[in-house]
């Protein structure tokens, strides 16, 4: 029986499990989409559902919750500022994930894990102002 059975452990520890989440949802926020394992996926999906629900109520406290298991404050600004008003009339169901075929390595099932009406320029778009950031300095 499957009892006290409540999540995968992915064989990891919790820290380890807690810091990976985290890591997870802010790469999520940043790129509104990302590619990960299909159980990983899965076990983000309830996590960043309940960081868009707190962006949602969008008070102090709620703040403080997100914050408290974000690991950077862009990535609190980005989903209270941004996300939280984008889905505010959104009963729930704010990501979608999509099966992608296999790792070639070790034939992993692989995911695609994204928002529900994303921003399709918010993918890369950080990546892309470090760049234009680093060649204007080298000039």
């Amino acid at each position: 029986m499957r009892h006290a059975r409540g999540y995968r452990r992915l064989n990891r520890t919790h820290e380890h499990r807690k810091a990976l989440f985290a890591n997870m949802c802010g790469s999520l926020i940043e790129h509104e989409q990302i590619k990960t394992t299909l159980p990983k996926a899965k076990e983000l999906r309830p996590i960043i559902e309940k960081m868009i629900t707190l962006a949602k109520r969008g008070d102090l406290h709620a703040r403080r919750q997100a914050a408290s298991q974000l690991k950077q404050d862009k990535y609190v600004a980005k989903l209270f500022d941004i996300l939280g008003p984008r889905y505010k009339e959104r009963q729930g169901g704010y990501i979608r994930i999509m099966k992608a075929g296999f790792r070639y390595g070790d034939m992993a099932p692989m995911a695609i894990i994204e928002f529900v009406e994303r921003d399709t320029s918010a993918k890369g778009a950080g990546d892309k102002a470090r760049v234009e950031a680093e060649l204007n300095a080298a000039d």
